[in-house]
């Protein structure tokens, strides 16, 4: 005889993990990358006034991009049956905690570039004190990331018995 035992209707089978898009790097850095090049294809032109300068000014913007391009993508944001954490940096990983019967409200939002490469922006907000928005950058704009993180907070706020009352 097997023994089953059922997992509360709040849980989820694993844990839901999201990372940016590479192209939402290309998206926050453009002017620093068509400096960069702009900088090394003049530094490499013959009879350029201050040429090594210029080589060692987009050598230092190249390690300045190379450093942002691997902080996007060690960031992590992990969905829980009850928590939302970001978890991000290079040399020293910080996690912040976002329980999710705190969340209060959802915004999608997308500039003009994401438009245009397919992304979009998740704002969270919670009742949290040290994290009350969390921006999930880099999404994909079909991503229905709202209504699954919703599901789980009504969820948590019926398992709690917390409930919202306003005055209109």
């Amino acid at each position: 005889m097997t023994q089953t035992t059922a997992q509360p209707p709040y849980t989820l089978p694993g844990t839901l993990q999201l990372r940016p898009r590479t192209v939402q790097f290309i998206i926050d850095n453009w002017p620093l990358l068509t400096l960069d090049l702009c900088g090394y294809a003049c530094a490499g032109m013959d009879g350029m006034p201050f040429m090594g300068l210029l080589l060692w000014l987009s050598v230092a913007v190249s390690l300045v991009l190379a450093y942002r391009f691997v902080y996007l993508k060690r960031m992590v944001y992990r969905i829980t049956g009850e928590q939302l954490i970001y978890e991000y940096g290079v040399i020293t990983r910080s996690s912040d905690y976002v329980e999710l019967y705190r969340v209060v409200d959802f915004a999608e939002r997308s500039s003009l570039l994401q438009q245009l490469c397919g992304l979009k922006t998740v704002s969270v907000y919670s009742g949290d004190r040290t994290t009350p928005r969390l921006d999930i950058i880099g999404m994909g704009i079909n991503d229905n990331l709202v209504p699954a993180i919703r599901g789980l907070v009504e969820l948590n706020k019926r398992r709690k018995g917390i409930y919202e009352i306003t005055n209109r």
